[in-house]
């Protein structure tokens, strides 16, 4: 199937914890559709992807972002363009309770919930990050 709702794109669940759930959706070969529910007062690792671009898309909620050195505020509707190496992060500055599950397609409390796409596939930004923790712990030794 190549139709999905904003809020089920379905496909696998790839993190989940206390900040955030992501899931990921792997159908086409190079473009992965993720989305993440974050957690009311969270906010995801701060990072980067050399050799990656990605579009943030906000569909529910509000909190602030950061894209390089600038930190602006984010609500439904906004589309965020993220440069090739630029480092981002998402905070959700609402208060509230834990969510329920992103599956629900309906959010009714206090997360915000975006979409992102991006080229390649998330092995390729975990194998990056694998490759910066060796040299860190290299560099430790």
């Amino acid at each position: 199937m190549f139709k999905y709702n904003e809020f089920d794109i379905s496909d696998v669940i790839v993190k989940n914890d206390e900040r955030y759930v992501v899931k990921d959706n792997t159908k086409l070969k190079n473009l992965v559709l993720s989305s993440t529910e974050l957690n009311a007062g969270k906010k995801t690792s701060g990072h980067t992807h050399k050799g990656q671009e990605e579009i943030y898309f906000f569909i529910h909620g509000t909190g602030e972002m950061i894209v390089g050195d600038e930190r602006f505020p984010v609500e439904e509707g906004d589309v965020i363009l993220i440069p090739d190496g630029a480092f981002h992060q998402v905070i959700n500055t609402q208060k509230g309770p834990r969510p329920g599950d992103i599956r629900s397609r309906v959010p009714t409390d206090n997360t915000l919930i975006f979409n992102c796409v991006f080229d390649g596939s998330r092995d390729q930004k975990k194998n990056f990050w694998n490759l910066v923790a060796a040299g860190i712990k290299n560099r430790l030794i």
